[in-house]
Formats: structure tokens, sequence, C-alpha cells
């Protein structure tokens, strides 16, 4: 099946009509989606949305963008949701969790070092319980990863990655699988279509990050001063078929490789779709 392994479903921008949304995707063939929070403020909306559909999941972390108005106690909470959420199947992994170094406003030094207390602080949640992470990759690979090898492998998924070869590889090494999306599908995207080209297929997944980076072919035709195209979970169909267009191979196999990855790299996901893992 297709799965959509980073949505922000519970986003405003599908306030109007997100029940639509979840109709389409799973028109368009999408048997899972995965929701990942942002903050404390929407950790029991995730949970709450991914219950209202089949093949809605959740994961719950801080996202590094959150960070500047995070507290320090949400660090405790955000440990309390996850006890208190082990026994749900719909719950997969620590996410969103990260750094980033391309905001300006989270570049300063105090920043830089904030970000880091909070990832280092979800790392440790994620090995207390046992869980993968959805990491934000964002001109922070070598940071990341120097976190990483600091503690036994994790595993989960880089998402939106648009690191270098040799960076793909040591996430990779520490068990990580990395997300393909609407950037892909840009032709000037070069580097991201030569990773997806060229890694091995078993360490990609799909992804949209919906309502953010949309595909290309939702913006063909837009006006300069049109607003941004919404992505949606529906378009991980399209992220698909660009990706077996790049590796010259059939459709089916992508899906089929992409969907055991994400079993492999969240195993909380194939256990609560019921699904049989190798």
């Amino acid at each position: 099946m297709l799965i959509d392994t980073h949505c922000h479903l519970d986003a405003a921008e599908f306030d109007s009509d997100r029940d639509e949304v979840i109709k389409r995707a799973r028109q368009a063939g999408v048997g899972a989606v995965v929701i990942p929070s942002v903050a404390r403020d929407n950790f029991d909306t995730v949970r709450d949305l991914a219950q209202t559909f089949a093949g809605g999941t959740y994961a719950l972390g801080i996202h590094p963008m959150a960070v500047p108005t995070a507290r320090d106690e949400d660090l405790l909470i955000l440990a309390e949701r996850i006890e208190a959420a082990r026994d749900d199947p719909r719950f997969v992994a620590i996410g969103e969790i990260g750094l980033d170094f391309y905001v300006p406003g989270l570049c300063t030094p105090a920043m830089r070092e904030r970000q880091e207390r909070f990832y280092s602080a979800q790392l440790d949640l994620a090995q207390r319980f046992g869980l993968p992470v959805l990491l934000h990759v964002r001109r922070s690979q070598d940071v990341l990863l120097k976190h990483l090898r600091r503690r036994p492998p994790i595993g989960g998924i880089a998402h939106a990655f648009n690191g270098s070869f040799q960076q793909a590889g040591q996430f990779i090494g520490l068990g990580f699988a990395l997300g393909m999306g609407g950037a892909m599908t840009f032709e000037r995207a070069l580097q991201i279509r030569r990773l997806a080209a060229q890694l091995p297929l078993e360490s990609l997944v799909l992804e949209t990050d919906a309502p953010d980076i949309p595909p290309a072919w939702l913006g063909q035709g837009r006006q300069a001063d049109d607003p941004r195209p919404r992505n949606e979970p529906a378009e991980v169909a399209g992220v698909a078929r660009s990706l077996a267009d790049l590796r010259e191979t059939s459709l089916p196999d992508v899906i089929a490789a992409c969907a055991e990855t994400a079993y492999r790299v969240l195993p909380r996901l194939a256990r609560g779709l019921g699904v049989p893992t190798r």
C-alpha cells in the first residue's frame, strides 16, 4: 500500500475540508498516514485525529521550530504522553524532532544550543521507550549524526532528506530510512534526485509533509502572485510515480519496497495496521 510517512494533517490548512482530504487520499490508494506532532499544544490533537480514520497513525515530539516557545516542562509532559500512548497501536514514533540551522532566528548560538538540548532529551526518550524517531533535517545533518552516534541505534526516518551521499550512508548505517517527497519532483532539485535514483531503494520511504512541500505539478501554471498551493496526502501517489520514473523501475515495485521499509523502520506501524512482516 501507499504510505505517507510524514503528513501534518492536523494543520489549520485542512480545517475546512479535512474529511474530503482523507477521502481523496484513500481513493488514491493511500493506506496509512503518519501524523507527527510539533509542540505540546498538538500532542492530543494528532492522537485524536489519528483515531478518526482507517490507517491513521501518529508520532509525538517537539519540532525544532517550536523550541523557541517551548518550555522545559514540555519535555516532562512529552514523556508522560509517550508513556500513556505505549499501548495505543496507532502510536508509532517520537517526532517530529531534530535540528534546523536554516531559519535565521534559530541560528544564534543560544538557540542552536537550546535546539540541541531539546533534541538530545528527545533522543533519550526514544532510547528509554525503545521507539524510532522522525527527524527534521535542515542544514544540520552532521550535528544530528553526532548525537545519534553517542547512543545505541535508535533508527527511524530522516524526513525530507537533502544531504550528501556520505551523510545519507551514515543515516542509513544508523538504521534510518530517508524520506522522499515533493522536493524530489522538481527537475532543478538535482542532488535530491540523484539520491532518489542511486541510493538503495530499501533505504527510502515516501512522504508529503502536507500541507507543505507541494510537488512540482501543483504549481504548474501558477502566477508569481498566486498563493502557494496546498499539498495533501493523496499526492504521495504522484511522489511514488516520480520515484519510479527516476529509478526506471515499476511503480508497484516502488510502492511495495517503500512500504516494506516503512514497516521496518517504524515497527509499530506494521503492528498497528495488522501487516505481517518478515
